[in-house]
């Protein structure tokens, strides 16, 4: 049985967890929170893009990775696409995941060349599938993700046995995760793909969903809605 309310453990990089800690104080999650990043970013050396007709960004590192430009920018996501816009590129969201992403670039036919700038560890062959469409697309690599092990706070938390919720971004972290485990806290994780809960699958949960979406807001509702359901149990706890 549950004994307390929830805390929230966020080990996205320290910037974007600290930014959907803010999201989930404004949808009214009031959760205690605890950072412990599990992938450090490390930015690389941009490229030369001289004749670039636009770039593709599969995440918001990427974003940050690279000085922004006045030229088209297709984001795999509204958030990515926002920070795109914020640094001063024509940014267009595809609104999901990496064949969505896919779709939306090969519908638009933009005449290339693209670059893609990303991280280390990819997925899906962006670049190749693209060029083998027949859409020009050199890539890049513009920061790498170090991994990290979990803080003393976030082994403090998961070594009670209180609530612990963790919402996942990525599968690298999800992995990173997966390697600290057990863990004797009740677990209950959002992840925001198919592909992140996958990489929990073994891993002892007292509950497990995915996100309606692969985007920051419906990652909102699905840590509001374990939140929630947390707080419920922890209320029959008491009146039992």
């Amino acid at each position: 049985m549950m004994a307390s309310a929830p805390s929230i453990l966020l080990t996205r990089p320290s910037g974007a967890a600290e930014g959907f800690a803010r999201q989930l104080a404004d949808a009214g999650v009031q959760g205690p929170v605890v950072i412990s990043p599990l992938l450090q970013i490390e930015t690389l050396v941009a490229p030369d893009m001289a004749g670039a007709a636009g770039v593709i960004f599969t995440s918001q590192n990427g974003v940050a990775a690279v000085p922004g430009r006045d030229l088209p920018a297709w984001c795999v996501g509204d958030a990515t696409a926002r920070a795109a816009t914020d640094r001063g590129w024509r940014a267009v969201s595809a609104g999901g995941d990496a064949e969505a992403l896919y779709r939306r670039v090969l519908a638009d036919a933009p005449e290339g060349p693209l670059w893609h700038l990303r991280g280390e560890h990819a997925r899906g062959d962006l670049a190749a599938r693209l060029n083998s469409s027949g859409i020009t697309v050199q890539e890049a690599v513009v920061y790498r993700q170090r991994a990290c092990a979990l803080n003393a706070a976030a082994k403090h938390l998961l070594s009670g046995h209180d609530p612990v919720i963790i919402p996942l971004f990525s599968p690298r972290t999800a992995r990173q995760l997966v390697s600290q485990a057990p863990f004797a806290a009740a677990v209950l994780v959002a992840a925001i793909s198919p592909a992140v809960a996958a990489e929990v699958a073994n891993l002892d949960c007292r509950a497990r969903i995915v996100a309606a979406r692969p985007e920051a807001d419906a990652m909102i509702e699905a840590t509001r809605g374990l939140f929630d359901a947390a707080c419920r149990i922890e209320d029959r706890g008491k009146l039992a």
